[in-house]
């Protein structure tokens, strides 16, 4: 009787750990630069950087964002290599297209920021 209980326990403990792994999917190397599409919830990855208080975000791509909402946690970590948790709007500019002085298309409104390393992938390229 104790043995079919405890082998029941097991197995319903089993499937409720698989079922709760499969609700979290996590993004494969190749997409930590970027997951997000034209708008919605994304996590970029790259070189933080500030100019006159305007925080812009180099990700591992190349894609360039300008960063909005919740930056106050952000000084601390320009120059480094972060993730950055929130929503985009627009498109993200390739460092080619992009001019000094010129409103970046994408946005990434700020929800959380992870701090990656002290150093940017990007500067040893």
């Amino acid at each position: 009787m104790y043995r079919k209980l405890f082998l029941g326990l097991v197995l319903l403990s089993a499937a409720a750990w698989l079922q709760a792994q499969a609700g979290y999917p996590q993004a494969d190397s190749s997409q930590m630069g970027q997951t997000a599409g034209t708008a919605g919830q994304a996590t970029v990855e790259g070189c933080l950087q500030n100019s006159n208080g305007n925080f812009t975000l180099t990700a591992d791509s190349g894609s360039v964002y300008q960063l909005t909402g919740d930056t106050s946690k952000l000084s601390e970590h320009v120059g480094h290599e972060v993730r950055i948790i929130g929503t985009t709007s627009g498109e993200a500019n390739s460092p080619s297209a992009t001019t000094p002085g010129t409103p970046q298309a994408a946005m990434l409104e700020v929800k959380d920021v992870k701090h990656v390393s002290k150093t940017c992938k990007s500067s040893a390229k």
